[in-house]
């Protein structure tokens, strides 16, 4: 069985960074984040596939958002610089079997296995 278990998050103001940590125990070698805001459908943010590999990153936080992982601490970070308003959302990291992208994004129903969320919020 594969564990998820996500920290990190909170309230920041526009121009801020957060670090998400997102902790898989189990053989999952695809980690994602995910966000979803109210009213609006989940969209991938960035992935990694932690064997190696190119990292994802959806195009609204190129550039910001960095992905990385330590693998001594199955471990994968999120690191939100140059926060906006448009990034508040619940982020959820998710783990599966495989780094797919199709049509240049990343898919929920590609991973199994999934946190239980944390609130971004930035306020302008």
């Amino acid at each position: 069985q594969v564990q998820v278990l996500e920290s990190g998050g909170g309230s920041v103001q526009d121009g801020g960074s957060l670090r998400l940590s997102c902790e898989v125990h189990g053989v999952a070698p695809a980690v994602a984040w995910f966000r979803q805001a109210p009213g609006k459908e989940r969209e991938g943010v960035a992935g990694i596939h932690r064997g190696g590999g190119s990292p994802h990153y959806a195009a609204p936080v190129k550039g910001r958002f960095t992905i990385s992982q330590d693998n001594g601490r199955n471990t994968v970070y999120l690191q939100m610089n140059d926060l906006k308003p448009e990034d508040t959302a619940m982020y959820y990291c998710a783990a599966g079997p495989l780094l797919l992208e199709i049509g240049g994004r990343l898919r929920p129903r590609d991973f199994e296995y999934w946190g239980q969320g944390t609130q971004v919020t930035v306020s302008s």
